[in-house]
């Protein structure tokens, strides 16, 4: 049997020294950290201005629920109009006054309404559906494009 010889190899590492700095180095790093700062407060404000509206409301329109905030714009499904007609939607499962009250619909709430306009009519993208059974030669593929609808709030 042969035996095998490990050498065991001494690390000549040497412990790297700090290096000093200068008096600019220090300024540049403060006034990155500042100005990183100052960009995260920025998006933490616009974040909670986004996310607390003062007036809202969840409405539901094609099986799906929305929200409604005025001046947005929102996709849905797709709701027969053209261009520029007003549509309106009486669904409200939840509406948030500017007060602070807030409205729960059992199960819709009672004369809300949505009022919106037809900004456009479209199509999403292709979804391609492929279905395949292994070895009995049946491949097929078909896709679909599902129409939607933009629309803006105006009033809630």
């Amino acid at each position: 049997m042969v035996e095998k010889k490990t050498t065991a190899k001494k690390s000549t590492e040497t412990a790297e020294k700090p290096q000093k700095k200068s008096v600019k180095d220090v300024e540049n790093t403060a006034k990155e950290s500042a100005s990183v700062e100052k960009k995260a407060k920025e998006v933490t404000e616009k974040v909670e201005k986004e996310a607390v509206a003062e007036r809202y409301a969840i409405f539901r329109t094609g099986g799906k629920q929305y929200q409604a905030i005025e001046g947005k714009t929102v996709a849905i499904e797709k709701v027969t109009g053209e261009l520029g007609d007003k549509v309106e939607f009486k669904e409200v499962l939840f509406r948030k006054s500017g007060d602070g009250k807030f409205e729960i619909g059992k199960p819709l709430v009672e004369g809300a309404v949505i009022k919106a306009s037809i900004v456009r009519q479209d199509k999403s993208p292709k979804v391609v559906v492929f279905k395949f059974k292994r070895r009995h030669k049946s491949r097929v593929k078909k896709g679909h494009r599902q129409p939607f609808t933009v629309i803006r709030i105006e009033a809630i």
